[in-house]
């Protein structure tokens, strides 16, 4: 599997994690809810960096693939964190 692949797995991933995330913010703590805002930055800033991997007319690195996979595990962990408060 490409390194592509794999950032596009991710991307599938997160943004799963992300919906049931925001389904059950309802319930959520203000510092979960907190978590959430800064996190929907980081997804927006990832979005971005994932729409220029996807575009074929644009030339992207391995670095700068590698570099938009490390933002989507760093949120990752933090939509794990988060689910796992709206868990208790």
């Amino acid at each position: 599997m490409s390194i592509k692949d794999d950032f596009g797995n991710l991307l599938d991933k997160l943004q799963v994690e992300r919906d049931e995330i925001n389904l059950k913010l309802h319930l959520a703590s203000m510092e979960a809810k907190q978590e959430f805002e800064e996190a929907e930055k980081e997804w927006g800033s990832l979005k971005i960096k994932a729409a220029e991997i996807a575009d074929e007319s644009v030339e992207t690195s391995e670095e700068f693939i590698i570099k938009a996979k490390i933002i989507g595990e760093e949120l990752k962990d933090t939509y794990y964190r988060i689910a796992k408060r709206l868990a208790e």
